[in-house]
């Protein structure tokens, strides 16, 4: 898949693949990886619990969990069933309306989930396309980065995790700033910061920009250094997860022409999927899991440091 990946985005710099042929590979992968099974994270049927919780029990999940219903069928296929509600009160708008539409059945209502988290991947995409000529930057390397890199494809569309949902309407929110409709980019900024917080430090990057705004790379590599410190912040609370980089790399995409950037995603991204093998092999995330997946994060870095300046001195050459 990295394979395919690296060869795409290669033809795609050299504009040989035309906008429609990228559109349709989104598009298309979007569609097959909708009927996927969620087959490395259980954090969607957490998502439709939460919705029950309110639409069926009628209770708040901010202060139920999923264990407080023993009796519900859900349990038997769900982890994490011993926390509360943790992401922001928009997601509950989102997510509430889609339980009632599904009428509470469980097969109905999981792709009703699905398809919210597809829907919100092609419409990143297509932000991603519509900033990107707005500031100058090849659009279609952009989409390219972003909507074909496996990783973001296995979370976003497979595992189907919200931070999708955020992501999009964090680069509403830019979108809109960059056209100037401030009230409008402040609402869709309040949106993803209360579907879930991550977000929030965009808003120091904009606050930059403002200082440069010659040149717009300072404002993306002001981004994804922002999304990287929440990156840190969510690893240094449990773990590091492979989701966690959907928080940077729509904004890395940006700036996917600089080597110095293109190669620790495409690294980083390797790895992090990389942490599935030893669950999918062992069964279970008990030791020597994590260390093995400490391993491998702290690997990657240093690969990708060292990647960086190997490339430097060959251009030097």
């Amino acid at each position: 898949m990295f394979a395919l990946y690296g060869l795409t985005l290669r033809l795609v710099h050299k504009n040989l693949i035309e906008r429609k042929t990228v559109l349709k590979i989104v598009i298309s992968l979007a569609v097959i990886l909708f009927l996927a099974y969620n087959a490395f994270s259980y954090d969607l049927f957490n998502y439709i619990f939460d919705a029950k919780i309110l639409a069926h029990y009628g209770q708040n999940p901010y202060e139920h969990k999923a264990l407080d219903y023993s009796g519900d069928p859900m349990l038997s296929f769900m982890h994490w069933t011993h926390r509360v509600y943790p992401y922001g009160p928009i997601w509950l708008l989102i997510t509430v309306p889609i339980y009632f539409i599904g009428f509470g059945y469980f097969l109905v209502t999981f792709y009703l989930f699905k398809l919210l988290m597809a829907l919100s991947f092609i419409g990143s995409a297509l932000l991603i396309e519509k900033i990107a000529k707005k500031t100058g930057v090849n659009p279609m390397l952009a989409v390219a980065a972003f909507a074909l890199n496996p990783l973001v494809l296995i979370e976003s569309l497979v595992s189907a995790h919200n931070d999708i949902v955020m992501i999009v309407f964090a680069l509403l929110a830019l979108l809109m700033y960059l056209e100037k409709k401030y009230i409008k980019s402040l609402l869709f900024i309040v949106i993803s910061i209360a579907i879930k917080y991550a977000t929030a430090l965009i808003i120091p990057a904009i606050l930059i920009r403002e200082k440069f705004k010659k040149n717009p790379d300072v404002f993306y590599y002001a981004l994804i250094l922002s999304m990287g410190a929440t990156v840190v912040l969510a690893s240094s609370r449990t773990n590091f997860q492979p989701w966690y980089l959907l928080y940077m790399l729509p904004f890395a995409a940006f700036v996917q022409n600089k080597y110095f950037v293109a190669i620790p995603v495409f690294i980083v991204s390797f790895f992090a999927l990389m942490q599935y093998v030893p669950y999918l092999y062992l069964g279970n995330w008990n030791p020597p899991v994590p260390q093995i997946l400490s391993y491998l994060l702290y690997g990657s870095l240093i690969g990708s440091v060292i990647l960086v300046f190997a490339w430097k001195v060959l251009k030097r050459n």
